[in-house]
C-alpha cells in the first residue's frame, strides 16, 4: 500500500494560513509538507491526489462525545463494535474520538471499559479512525436530569470504583462527565484533576454558583452537550448555560442538529461562546447511518423517525448526528467562517486532549488526519493517519 501522498490544486487550511493554490504532502503516515502550487518539486515518488480549487483541505475531526454508529455500541463490549464504528466514522471526516459509555451495570460498564483497553492494545489497523480514550459518561449523574441515562443505575460519585474502572481501562479514561453539585463528587473531581483527567458537567442540577465553584476547584473545565439534561437559563439564576455562556473557562460540547437544540439556541449558542470554546459532538448511538426504525441504547427502545431518536415517553435519546452535517448546520445557521469550525471540530478538542502537538491542524510533523471537502461541503476523501480511510469517489 502506498505510504506516500500528495493532494495538488487545493484550498488548504493551516493552522496560521489558507493556501488558496495549495498541496499537501504526507509521507509514513504523517504530514510532511504544506505550501503553495508554485513552490511545488519533484512529486515522481509520490501518489498524486488531483484536487480543484473548490476543494477543501482541513484537519480530521474530533468526536469527544459518541456512543455508537451502525448498528454498534461501545456499551456492546465487542472487538467487533469497535471496529464497526471506527471504520465508519472517516465518511464523515472524523478521524479520531472518544469511545463514550453511558450509565448501566457496574459489570456492563466494566466490559465495555476492559474492552476499549484491549482494542487500544491489539488494533495496528491505521484506516480507520483512531480511538483516543473514553468518555465516561455516567453514572455519576444527577437523577433529576437522566434523560436516556438508565435512572436505576444512576449512583452517587465513588472515589474507589473510578480508580477500579480506570485500571481496568488502562488509565484510558479521559474525560467524565457527572453532576458536581452532589456532594459525593467533590473528591472524585479533586481526584481526576491530580490525574489530567477532563472533567465535565453534565445531567447535573447545578445551579450558576455551583458551576463557579466548581471551576475554582480547578476541576471542572468542561460541559457535556449544551442545553441538554442541566439546569437551563434563568433571569435570577443563569444556571449551567449561562456559566457555559460567561465562564471562559469551560470548553463546551454542542450538538447541532437542529433537533437536540433549535436553529436559534444554536446560533445564541455560537455568538456567546465562541469559537475559541466550543466543541461540535454529535452523541451518535448505533442507529447512526441506518434507516429509522427501532434500536437499543441501555436496555431501552429508541425510536428512530426522521433522523431524531426518542424514547417511548419522548426523551430524546442521543442522536443520529454525522459530524460532517453538524459542520454544515453551523455554517447555515451561524456566521461562523471555516476558520471557526476547523476551531470546533478539530483545533479544540486536540488541545483540551493535549494532543494538539500531533492532531487538530495541517502542519509538517502532524499525523496525517485529513478531510477534503467539495464546494458543498460534502466529504470527499479522508486520510487517517496518512492512510485512505474513505475516498466518495472510490477512485483512488
Amino acid at each position: 500500500m502506498n505510504n506516500k501522498y500528495i493532494l495538488t490544486n487545493c484550498v488548504v487550511y493551516t493552522e496560521n494560513d489558507i493556501h488558496k493554490q495549495g498541496f499537501v504532502k504526507v509521507r509514513n503516515g504523517t504530514i510532511e509538507e504544506v505550501g503553495d502550487m508554485n513552490q511545488l518539486s519533484d512529486i515522481s515518488d509520490y501518489q498524486e491526489i488531483k484536487l480543484n480549487d473548490e476543494s477543501m483541505v482541513i484537519p480530521g475531526m474530533i468526536d469527544v462525545h459518541i456512543h455508537g454508529a451502525n448498528g454498534s455500541d461501545v456499551m456492546d463490549g465487542t472487538t467487533e463494535a469497535l471496529e464497526n464504528i471506527s471504520s465508519v466514522l472517516p465518511k464523515e471526516g472524523t478521524t479520531s474520538f472518544l469511545a463514550t459509555t453511558m450509565t448501566q451495570e457496574n459489570d456492563t460498564i466494566e466490559v465495555a471499559l476492559s474492552n476499549v483497553a484491549r482494542y487500544l492494545h491489539t488494533n495496528t489497523e491505521k484506516t480507520n479512525a483512531e480511538i483516543l480514550g473514553i468518555h465516561l459518561e455516567g453514572p455519576f449523574v444527577n437523577k433529576e436530569r437522566a434523560g436516556a441515562q438508565p435512572i436505576q443505575y444512576i449512583q452517587p460519585a465513588n472515589l474507589s470504583l473510578f480508580q477500579r474502572w480506570n485500571k481496568l481501562a488502562e488509565q484510558n479514561i479521559k474525560l467524565v462527565t457527572l453532576a458536581p453539585e452532589q456532594k459525593e463528587s467533590r473528591s472524585l473531581i479533586e481526584y481526576l484533576v491530580t490525574q489530567n483527567i477532563i472533567v465535565s458537567a453534565g445531567h447535573t442540577d447545578a445551579t450558576y454558583s455551583q458551576m463557579e465553584e466548581a471551576a475554582d476547584l480547578g476541576g471542572v473545565s468542561h460541559i457535556t452537550h449544551l442545553y441538554n439534561q442541566m439546569r437551563g437559563f434563568h433571569h435570577r439564576d443563569p444556571g449551567v448555560v449561562g456559566a457555559a455562556f460567561t465562564d471562559p473557562r469551560f470548553y463546551v460540547e454542542l450538538i447541532a442538529d437542529g433537533l437536540h437544540s433549535s436553529p436559534e439556541a444554536l446560533r445564541i449558542a455560537t455568538d456567546q461562546i465562541t469559537s475559541d470554546r466550543l466543541l461540535l459532538i454529535t452523541d451518535a448511538m448505533r442507529a447512526k447511518c441506518l434507516k429509522d426504525g427501532k434500536y437499543d441504547l441501555g436496555g431501552q427502545v429508541v425510536n428512530v423517525n426522521n433522523h431524531k431518536a426518542t424514547l417511548d415517553d419522548g426523551t430524546i435519546a442521543g442522536s443520529t448526528l454525522r459530524l460532517n452535517d453538524a459542520f454544515k448546520n453551523i455554517l447555515r445557521y451561524s456566521l461562523f467562517t471555516i476558520r471557526d469550525l476547523i476551531r470546533i471540530t478539530s483545533e479544540n478538542a486536540a488541545k483540551e486532549l493535549q494532543i494538539f502537538d500531533r492532531k487538530g491542524s495541517i502542519t509538517p510533523g502532524k499525523d496525517a488526519d485529513i478531510v477534503v471537502l467539495n464546494k458543498n461541503y460534502d466529504v470527499e476523501i479522508t486520510l487517517c493517519r496518512g492512510k485512505i480511510a474513505y475516498n466518495r469517489g472510490g477512485t483512488l
